[in-house]
């Protein structure tokens, strides 16, 4: 071959596991284990590369290449000793995709290739099974017709129902030759009508569309959701592998079967799959029988069982992974089709790569790297209650974990359009097929009544952190009418059922679901991460409750304690109302010593829940208007005692002082009025009692023998005289307490840099402030110029669909606007103050993106909700190691 010309297909036999950009995950895993001596079927590989440039060259590329694809089929006739498309022993082909980064049921298969009028008498005289040979010419048609001519499966299989209906039989493998014979000639004839055209007979010209379909189903809708869903880029292509068959379907000493090294759902190490006798690879991944555990295997083909056990201990510390294997049974011989990296669930995932450490096959930092955090966060699933008496209607198999309670649909459509409305809902299929993408990722759970543990469903839930039962066959689905019966019950579209992924039960009604809890393996991934961060991760927590949840989930610290989230409580906004509508002082004052006594019960609970660790607690930030009731339900009330006669009750007399409080209080745009540290300074005494609050329970405690790190927070400053004021009022507050107490503790005083004036002075706060926390929500609403509430209601979502914005702001930090601001606050704090902490306690600090660009900034900690501990805690990991930037 000229050196120049670019090399677009590769036999099995060149290439290796290095080569998956260029032949796939699929390709280079077939030529890996073709060179190590695995018994794979021969084969050959058109490369992505050969797919990009179909893309740009359409049918001027196939022609380009196409003597090089026909001298490839010629070298598998020379290694099977087959002919394509002629002769007494034809050689047939599978067609199949595979992109560098494993889609699974996304792209399109053909198996059976080269079958015509011709050769399915030789394959019948070879085999010596017509029921075979015609069985697997039905299949071809059927497939190639649907992948590659368009014509609806459902077409083809309407027939073979009506066929067994008229047999007697319930299963494909018991329709007999001459039945196949006459469904082949029905095919042909639904394609005639369908297309206009004749099934395509020649050999050659099946190959080359059987290619082009390949090739075109990189870009199918299906394709990019799947892409776009799993941040996959657009850019790879995918592979074509063209392979000899080898057949499952021959009779009771063949078979097929789809097995993983360690059970995909759990992660417990042993072999896990199934497997189907008399039967070829599409029947088990797309579901059309339930097969049986793999485990049966052993009693079934003692000595094929080991072997393939052999092999599976091979490949899976060959590749220090778990492995998902695809593999055919011909006449007593093992064949492998396919191995790749097993798709598993965020619980598996976790449980492998604590065992392989443990086992030596891979080190921590590998561990750390295999755990992301879109796993960690569907880690985090709920549960049914085991405490809860429920109702089960039927138990299928518990194909991924997790809980999910919704409404009844039975259309992948419609599954995803009320899923972006907001609603629950679960989505209930006799089986689900690549199509049915957007509508798994839309709904909260997936029910199947076939299928097994590696069906579609299943895979696709399992990546998609979704909880999954498949293979209840119990359940009788009217996809019709949209109603599903079982155990004598029925259930329509809208109805509620829960769906428990773990156990594969089906339960009626709304069931309670359980919060998750962290298992040892989860905190051992966790406690490594930690060890490669250099972001601490903190938590947001306003409860002792919150405190103790953030702490277990591994929390540094508390970034953010809003006391404006305590006074909202029920027995508590009474008296916050009556220091709020106070005329004088010392009525304020009053109101203020009643809150002081609550607000140190607050601090001494949080304080010890986070012994030892530091806990920030930012001072009053809402405008006080928000802890009166609103104007109108005022003057609604109001209005009811005048029609009673009650307008100069003592009730009425107090509600009319409010009305005016709130109104005197009212602001064209409170975000940017009267609050924050401006309700400190203009009435000093709210801070006061805060400050006071937060040391006398300090003080308390410290007098117990525990240790308190007290960070005292002002929001919303603006200019170095706010700064100093607020230190000084701290400073002397303590300094009083103190000297009461005759005792010391440490502490620091710092701002949210939350406005942009604060991120271009910061070294003018720094003079005071002894640590800065950016508080992205607002200073993302202040840099941009947005009411968060009306932009997310108006038009931020259209802006980022029509790429106005490449990201939504509230979601990962604006690293061109807000995070440099960030980046001047963060370098001249540091300049004037060397050493000074610096973290963010806005939601951004539980995003991943956003976390990668505090590490790179420098940053000492994110602080995020409690629940989003463990997710910030891998991503810091990962933005150390380089995997998110």
């Amino acid at each position: 071959m000229d050196k120049n010309v670019k090399k677009y297909i590769y036999d099995f036999s060149e290439g290796n596991a290095d080569m998956k950009a260029l032949l796939g995950g699929k390709g280079a895993n077939l030529a890996q284990m073709s060179n190590i001596g695995l018994p794979v079927p021969p084969g050959f590989t058109l490369t992505t590369e050969a797919c990009l440039a179909y893309w740009s060259d359409g049918e001027h590329l196939l022609d380009a290449i196409w003597p090089d694809v026909m001298a490839a089929v010629e070298r598998l006739e020379r290694a099977t000793g087959k002919t394509f498309g002629r002769g007494d022993n034809p050689l047939l082909l599978s067609v199949r995709s595979g992109a560098p980064i494993s889609m699974p049921g996304m792209m399109d298969t053909i198996l059976n290739l080269g079958l015509n009028d011709v050769t399915v008498e030789a394959l019948a005289r070879n085999s010596g099974e017509p029921r075979f040979a015609y069985d697997s010419y039905r299949r071809f048609i059927q497939m190639f017709s649907d992948v590659v001519l368009g014509v609806s499966s459902s077409l083809f299989e309407n027939e073979i129902v009506a066929a067994k209906r008229a047999l007697g039989v319930r299963q494909d493998f018991e329709i007999n030759a001459e039945t196949w014979k006459r469904l082949i000639d029905r095919f042909k004839e639904i394609v005639k009508k369908e297309t206009g055209t004749d099934f395509p007979a020649e050999s050659d010209q099946q190959l080359r569309k059987a290619i082009d379909a390949v090739f075109r189903s990189w870009n199918t809708a299906r394709a990019k959701t799947y892409r776009r869903i799993n941040k996959i880029p657009d850019d790879l292509g995918t592979a074509v592998n063209v392979m000899a068959m080898v057949f499952g379907n021959l009779g009771e000493d063949c078979g097929t079967g789809v097995c993983f090294t360690r059970n995909p759902s759990t992660g417990e190490k042993g072999l896990y799959g199934e497997f189907l006798v008399n039967a070829q690879g599409e029947d088990v991944v797309a579901g059309i029988r339930t097969p049986q555990p793999i485990a049966e295997l052993q009693d079934t083909m003692p000595g094929l069982y080991r072997e393939l056990l052999e092999i599976c201990e091979l490949l899976e510390r060959h590749y220090r992974d778990m492995q998902d294997i695809e593999f055919t049974i011909e006449r007593n011989r093992l064949f492998i089709l396919q191995t790749r990296t097993g798709k598993r669930t965020a619980r598996s995932s976790v449980h492998i790569a604590v065992d392989m450490v443990k086992e030596g096959l891979i080190d921590r930092e590998t561990a750390v790297r295999r755990v992301t955090p879109d796993q960690v966060e569907k880690l985090l699933h709920k549960q049914v209650d085991p405490e809860v008496a429920v109702d089960v209607l039927a138990k299928g198999l518990p194909a991924s974990p997790g809980a999910a309670v919704g409404a009844v649909v039975f259309d992948p459509d419609e599954a995803e359009k009320r899923g972006a409305a907001g609603e629950s809902v679960l989505l209930v299929r006799h089986e689900t097929t690549p199509d049915d993408i957007h509508g798994l990722f839309a709904a909260q759970g997936v029910l199947t009544s076939h299928g097994g543990m590696t069906s579609h469903a299943a895979v696709v839930a399992r990546g998609l952190g979704k909880p999954c039962v498949s293979g209840c066959e119990a359940l009788e689905i009217d996809l019709v009418k949209e109603r599903l019966f079982v155990g004598g019950r029925t259930f329509s579209k809208g109805d509620t059922l829960t769906i428990d992924g773990s156990r594969g039960l089906v339960i009626a009604g709304k069931v309670a679901l359980m919060e998750p809890a962290m298992t040892d393996e989860f905190r051992q991934i966790l406690d490594w991460a930690d060890e490669t961060a250099k972001v601490k991760v903190w938590a947001n927590a306003d409860t002792p409750e919150d405190a103790s949840r953030a702490r277990d989930f591994g929390a540094r610290g508390i970034g953010l304690c809003r006391t404006e989230h305590m006074f909202m409580a029920p027995e508590r906004l009474p008296v916050m109302k009556e220091m709020i509508i106070a005329s004088t002082k010392e009525e304020r004052v009053a109101a203020l010593d009643k809150l002081q006594v609550m607000q140190e019960a607050d601090y001494r609970g949080i304080f010890k829940a986070m012994a030892g660790l530091p806990v920030t607690v930012r001072l009053l930030d809402p405008p006080l208007h928000e802890f009166l009731p609103k104007e109108a339900e005022l003057e609604k009330s109001l209005s009811k005692l005048r029609s009673e006669g009650k307008e100069k009750s003592p009730e009425a007399s107090a509600l009319g002082k409010t009305l005016a409080k709130a109104r005197a209080l009212k602001e064209t745009n409170p975000m940017l009025g009267f609050r924050g540290c401006r309700l400190g300074i203009i009435y000093p005494e709210i801070y006061q009692m805060q400050i006071r609050s937060i040391f006398l329970s300090c003080l308390h405690l410290a007098d117990a023998g525990i240790e308190v790190i007290p960070h005292i927070m002002m929001p919303l400053v603006g200019t170095q005289e706010e700064m100093k004021r607020l230190k000084g009022m701290v400073d002397e507050i303590a300094e009083e307490l103190f000297a009461e107490t005759s005792r010391k503790i440490g502490y620091e005083v710092g701002t949210m840099v939350e406005v942009p004036r604060a991120a271009l002075v910061a070294d003018e706060l720094a003079e005071y402030a002894e640590f800065f926390s950016f508080g992205t929500n607002d200073l993302t609403q202040t840099t941009f110029g947005y009411s968060r509430d009306d932009a997310e209601n108006k038009f931020l979502a259209q802006y980022v669909a029509d790429h106005v914005l490449p990201e939504h702001p509230f979601r990962s930090i604006d690293r061109n606007g807000v995070g440099r601001l960030m980046k001047i606050a963060f370098e001249e704090g540091r300049r004037v103050r060397p050493g000074m902490g610096i973290g963010i306690c806005g939601e951004h600090g539980g995003d991943p993106s956003s976390i990668a660009f505090c590490h790179q900034l420098g940053l000492d900690y994110v602080s995020c909700s409690p629940y989003r501990v463990p997710v910030a805690r891998i991503a810091a990991a990962h933005a150390a190691l380089g995997l998110i930037d």
